[in-house]
């Protein structure tokens, strides 16, 4: 038997590679064809196109947990499939719900983000029985998609909200990877000590673990009541209020007045919301390393609406969104000028 010593057989195929100076050795050999097999298995095995429940939410149905549990409860199908958890779509397929066919926004909205001023006494929840007011009331419709707040406020906080069409930005602002600065301007009555001052920043201890603030610095006062600005980079439930109540002074009053980048604007009246214009939509994406997208131009330039788009290639009623059929209804119930 011949025994090449200069040549070796790759253990992942058939090739033999000749010992020479100019190429890598053997090993290097070895690792780089194992990583590139590797890497043509991820790319013929990974999945294609967007999460299901992503596109859905994006088109305004349902969020995506409540898609999920739709999914889960057998109700959605894809191209009369029942669909799974996990699956993805591509854009040419038919969804449906409990067996009705649902419009689909395929092409990516424009991105949008609103600074809303909350006054104490309204929710952000979409719906509750118990309130009736919520932040969702008097928001600007949209024809694609739903406002999703990024976090929440309680119902005697007032201040800065952050709504926005895009999920991901969403999900990104909020999570705790991201480490978001907020800030709060907090109105205490009672005495705090700097050693009470000192705890805030070291740490005290909640129901559902320690929490501190990242700074704490006095605003002035009167009498008993003080006003401190604190930071922090979460966003547990009543956080801020509780760190303050076990110190045993009472929160008389508070405010959110930034969120990441995005100060509240001075004069802007509770209740109100204005817009972030390029400039500013620019620098809260750079701010959690995404990029706006560019919406689609017809050969005119002028922005392509992807509702008018799937109207013309289906010309089936399909379910639309809660927000785009309230707007119709609006329509529909104005009377016609003689």
């Amino acid at each position: 038997m011949h025994i090449m010593k200069n040549y070796y057989r790759s253990p992942k195929s058939d090739r033999i590679f000749k010992k020479d100076e100019d190429l890598p050795s053997k090993e290097e050999f070895i690792e780089q064809e194992a990583l590139e097999e590797s890497q043509r298995e991820v790319h013929e095995l990974g999945p294609e196109g967007e999460k299901l429940q992503k596109v859905i939410a994006r088109s305004g149905h349902a969020s995506r947990r409540e898609t999920e549990r739709l999914i889960a409860q057998g109700r959605i199908k894809i191209d009369k499939q029942t669909a799974q958890l996990g699956d993805r779509v591509i854009g040419s397929e038919r969804i449906f719900l409990d067996d009705k066919e649902l419009f689909i926004a395929w092409e990516k909205p424009r991105q949008r983000v609103l600074i809303y001023n909350k006054p104490p006494g309204e929710i952000c929840s979409r719906h509750d029985p118990d309130h009736s007011k919520t932040i969702f009331d008097d928001l600007p419709s949209l024809k694609i998609g739903r406002w999703i707040s990024v976090g929440r406020l309680d119902i005697n906080t007032s201040g800065l909200i952050l709504l926005t069409n895009d999920g991901e930005l969403a999900n990104l602002l909020m999570h705790p990877s991201s480490e978001v600065v907020r800030e709060y301007a907090v109105r205490v009555l009672g005495e705090v000590t700097d050693d009470d001052v000192k705890q805030l920043k070291e740490g005290v201890t909640l129901d559902d673990g320690i929490a501190h603030f990242d700074k704490v610095s006095y605003q002035g006062g009167q009498g008993a009541n003080h006003w401190y600005h604190v930071t922090l980079k979460e966003g547990r439930n009543r956080e801020v209020r509780r760190m303050w109540e076990s110190l045993g002074v009472t929160v008389s009053r508070l405010q959110r007045v930034r969120y990441g980048i995005i100060q509240l604007p001075r004069g802007q009246k509770p209740g109100r919301w204005e817009e972030l214009d390029e400039k500013q939509m620019k620098e809260l994406y750079e701010s959690v390393g995404l990029h706006i997208n560019k919406p689609e131009v017809d050969h005119r330039g002028r922005i392509v609406n992807p509702l008018k788009a799937q109207r013309g290639k289906n010309k089936k009623r399909l379910v639309m969104p809660d927000n785009r059929r309230k707007s119709q209804k609006q329509k529909k119930a104005k009377p016609r000028r003689r």
